[in-house]
């Protein structure tokens, strides 16, 4: 079982900039077909800046990040774990070019069917190059024990 004295853990931060092209990538990927994704002018006539990110696309820029080994230091083996859980909270579009900051934590630990799964619950905030909240990711991991 992974210990709960990790609860509260500041799992670092890091920076990502997205760019156009990812953007467009992941629309076209998630299926999406509204043109502000993929056109920054017709981005621009709807009243953004720029290409706005895509729902979810802020989990994909956090996904690629190399891993700072807090899953080793907790116990979490690769082979043993599921994707569980995805919430975001959104407070402000974010744009191809910010620079966005994230901030992660693990937010709680717990365990189901007498310790037999193990769930990891990770909080991360993102601001943008201003300071500004942009979002609030939570994902959580589930270990299967035994």
């Amino acid at each position: 079982m992974i210990d709960k004295k990790h609860i509260g853990k500041n799992l670092g931060s890091f920076r990502a900039t997205p760019e156009a092209g990812q953007l467009r990538f992941f629309a076209k990927a998630i299926g999406e077909t509204n043109p502000i994704y993929f056109d920054a002018s017709a981005a621009r006539d709807a009243g953004h800046p720029n290409l706005p990110l895509p729902p979810t696309f802020l989990f994909s820029l956090e996904f690629e990040q190399p891993s700072t080994g807090w899953r080793a230091e907790l116990g979490i083996e690769p082979s043993r774990i599921l994707h569980g859980e995805q919430q975001f909270t959104y407070h402000r579009m974010a744009y191809a070019g910010d620079t966005l900051q994230y901030e992660s934590r693990i937010a709680d630990i717990y365990d189901k069917k007498n310790g037999a799964l193990d769930f990891i619950v990770r909080e991360t905030r993102v601001t943008n190059q201003k300071g500004e909240h942009v979002a609030d990711l939570r994902s959580v991991i589930v270990q299967r024990n035994g």
